[in-house]
């Protein structure tokens, strides 16, 4: 009986979640930017734009973890964006506060002084150079064809020399201060050097007291100043110019480096807290109605893609109400089969643009345009009174009068970014009360103004207090992506990726910011959306009782279901022809491939197994007062040092998240050795045979969609599938051969006959 109420709950559960799977998907609406009538009502005929301001960040940490290369891209290409120069600004956010990234900003800056031109002189896409000079060949569409054979070539030994030169960083900056450290004689001091003779206020190569991780000073450095409103046509080929720009505007947008104050005894709230941090810095800066924020290893890939998300945000219709513009991930680097699903095509493309159709799409961390007073926690217009008040507390933004006073010009979405004040004491001592670790003490922020703290999954939470208080959001996707990354291909990471997602949902899910707990600005469908995004892991529990069900034929030679009515049968086979039909429409109208929905499927089964439990676990433990399961921080990819490709996804990272799922294998491989061992054995006929032949169809699946983690954890073997296949012929063969002995002995003797009836009892069923 116990084994019967876990499968009519776990049936009934699995109905129920499928059925919430469809409600995000039963109306969706695909929405495409006019960028042309938007260039034709806002970009003047002097070359000027009325278009809105755009604020820009970006976040890293470690330039070991986190390839420098991969951020300083980042940078390359949002400056080198189709945007009104003065119109936007660029923030980096390095939370480690590392003197390598600051100074690889000041090589990026002399490098971006070439690029930039470069790239609208001659039309470049993707202006991102490393994968810009990744592609051998492209169509050319700019304006001087003549030039641009010699132009290439420049700019790609100019690229050569500035990638040298940020990777001589790190030999540099350790002698430069080295040298200095012994003309000063300090003892026991290991300063870290800046290039002008002074001590860098970050963190030191040498940790020491205020100069480590998790305890430095704040740090604001604009390496770029706001530029003019009026072209600035560059030199002609010469000396001080290897390339013609005498008809390009060499203009460069602000970029700002920012290394937040970190002391011990502080919760920093990590990527959360140091956006928080970005929104309070430029609004005293740039103070732009419309910010976008990217991961240190995105870039732009779609020059018009910030064009694109102010297309929405400026629509007569709901732009007023929209809180953020959701692009969809993409990656380069992935696998040619994206073995661990890392594209995520099924929830990009078909549960967002789903969502497209009720409230809008959730927040997913990255490529995302927000409006900045609906971070500020401000009411959307159709909620909110004619003579409601922008800031309507100081104690819930914190004491800075600037900070305050900057918010009523923020609502202003055609006002322009004005250059910024000169950082002279007085601003700078703002820029510092606004960074300090103890400005949010008493305030709102992190709660009901900002990203949200306290949580792994902080994006959607974000997102969720958004719609929560009635503001909706827009999905969009363009040709070419509009942003493109990197993805972890290696299977450990990748699981690790899983295992904070899921954890994280589940915490927002047993949270006060359950979707059941909302007010009625919630759209009842977005609720029963969000109610599916956060709750999905508790399926596991179900899922691995069903995955080791088989280990009871093993040893007891019955189970469960013995014989299914024929009745049952057909139902069964009529609900699975039916969802698998449902699954090929949705890849019709959502525009994806037979093996992104194939790996999506495969992947759950993974995920369910390996990590959803642990999440489960995560969540029991923290009901319990408990610390929890610690979620790690994705390792990004970086440059192999061999010439080998993919070399990540043949690396083997044993991890005790690969056991549960390497139990469910070798469970499943065991049943279906176990049954030919029986029916050998125990002289089967024919239809018993045949009746045996429905339950194995079960175990055959599991491994069909545990494949891809079988080849993971196989490393180099797995370039040669095939030898999987002969790995588990031959356990199928041992572990027979293992029954029949067993069989034998207890028995007391051997036959190797086939009976026309009797025998062994054998399931026809291993559920569903």
């Amino acid at each position: 009986m116990f084994f019967w109420w876990i499968s009519i709950i776990g049936d009934f559960w699995f109905g129920v979640t499928w059925l919430l799977n469809q409600v995000a998907k039963l109306n969706p609406i695909k929405r495409v930017p006019d960028l042309a009538l938007l260039q034709q009502q806002f970009d003047l005929p002097d070359g000027n734009s009325k278009l809105p301001g755009l604020d820009v960040f970006i976040n890293t940490v470690d330039p070991i973890n986190e390839p420098m290369i991969y951020t300083m891209n980042s940078i390359l290409s949002i400056l080198a964006a189709d945007y009104p120069v003065d119109k936007h600004a660029c923030y980096l956010s390095d939370d480690g506060g590392s003197i390598i990234h600051y100074e690889g900003l000041l090589e990026t800056v002399k490098f971006a002084a070439l690029w930039v031109p470069f790239c609208r002189k001659h039309s470049i896409e993707p202006r991102a150079p490393e994968s810009y000079f990744a592609v051998k060949s492209r169509p050319y569409t700019g304006s001087a064809p003549d030039e641009f054979l010699s132009d290439h070539r420049c700019m790609s030994r100019e690229y050569d020399e500035y990638k040298v030169r940020l990777d001589s960083l790190f030999t540099i900056i350790p002698k430069r201060s080295d040298a200095n450290n012994h003309a000063q004689a300090k003892e026991g001091v290991k300063a870290t050097w800046m290039a002008d003779g002074t001590e860098w206020p970050g963190t030191w190569i040498d940790p020491s007291e205020n100069h480590k991780r998790g305890q430095h000073a704040g740090i604001v450095q604009v390496m770029l100043n706001h530029p003019s409103d009026q072209p600035q046509l560059g030199l002609p080929a010469g000396t001080d110019s290897p390339m013609d720009f005498s008809i390009v505007d060499v203009r460069l947008p602000m970029l700002v480096y920012i290394a937040r104050e970190k002391r011990i005894g502080y919760d920093h709230q990590k990527k959360a807290g140091a956006m928080n941090v970005q929104l309070r810095v430029s609004a005293l800066l740039t103070n732009a109605p419309f910010i976008i924020n990217f991961d240190g290893d995105h870039y732009v890939n779609n020059s018009k893609a910030f064009r694109a998300g102010i297309c929405f945000m400026l629509d007569r219709r709901e732009g007023d109400n929209t809180a953020f513009v959701q692009f969809p991930q993409r990656f380069d680097d992935v696998d040619p089969t994206d073995r661990y699903c890392n594209h995520n095509r099924v929830f990009f493309d078909a549960t967002l643009l789903g969502l497209n159709g009720i409230q809008g799409p959730s927040y997913v961390g990255t490529g995302c345009m927000f409006r900045r007073v609906a971070l500020y926690g401000l009411d959307p217009p159709r909620w909110r009174p004619d003579d409601v008040n922008t800031v309507d507390s100081s104690k819930k933004f914190g004491k800075s009068d600037s900070f305050i006073n900057s918010m009523p010009a923020a609502a202003n979405q055609e006002r322009s970014i004005i250059s910024p004040p000169a950082l002279g004491e007085s601003i700078l001592k703002e820029l510092d009360d606004v960074m300090a670790c103890a400005y949010e003490d008493g305030t709102e922020w992190g709660k009901e103004v900002g990203w949200v703290y306290n949580i792994a999954t902080e994006d959607v939470v974000t997102g969720f207090r958004l719609h929560r208080t009635g503001w909706r959001s827009m999905y969009c996707r363009m040709e070419p992506d509009a942003f493109r990354g990197t993805a972890p291909i290696n299977l450990t990471e990748r699981l690790y990726q899983i295992l904070r997602w899921s954890g994280g949902s589940l915490e927002m899910f047993f949270s006060h910011n359950c979707p059941f707990l909302a007010g009625r600005r919630l759209n009842f469908m977005q609720r029963i959306a969000y109610v599916n995004m956060t709750g999905y892991p508790i399926s596991s529990v179900f899922l691995v009782f069903y995955l080791l069900f088989p280990v009871i034929w093993i040893f007891r030679g019955i189970f469960y279901i013995q014989k299914p009515f024929p009745t049952y049968v057909l139902y069964l086979v009529i609900v699975i022809i039916m969802t698998e039909m449902i699954g090929m429409v949705e890849i019709k109208w959502a525009g994806l491939t037979l093996l992104d929905w194939i790996r999506n499927e495969q992947f759950y089964i993974i995920g369910a197994t390996a990590v959803y439990p642990t999440a489960v676990l995560h969540i029991v433990l923290k009901f319990l007062g408990l610390k929890g399961v610690s979620f790690k921080l994705t390792a990004k990819q970086v440059a192999s040092s061999t010439s080998e490709k993919f070399a990540e996804l043949y690396a083997v990272q044993w991890a005790p998240l690969l056991f549960p799922t390497i139990v469910v294998i070798a469970v499943n491989v065991c049943a279906i050795g176990a049954a030919i061992g029986k029916a050998v054995f125990g002289g089967w006929s024919l239809m018993q045979m045949g009746d045996a032949s429905l339950g194995l169809v079960f175990n055959v699946w599991i491994l069909i969609l545990i494949y891809p983690f079988a080849l993971g954890i196989m490393g180099r073997w797995s370039k040669r599938p095939c030898i999987l296949f002969i790995l588990i012929l031959i356990s199928l063969i041992i572990i027979a051969l293992v029954d029949i002995a067993v069989q034998a002995m207890r028995s007391g003797s051997v036959r190797f006959h086939f009976r026309r009836s009797g025998g062994a009892s054998f399931p026809t069923s291993w559920g569903l």
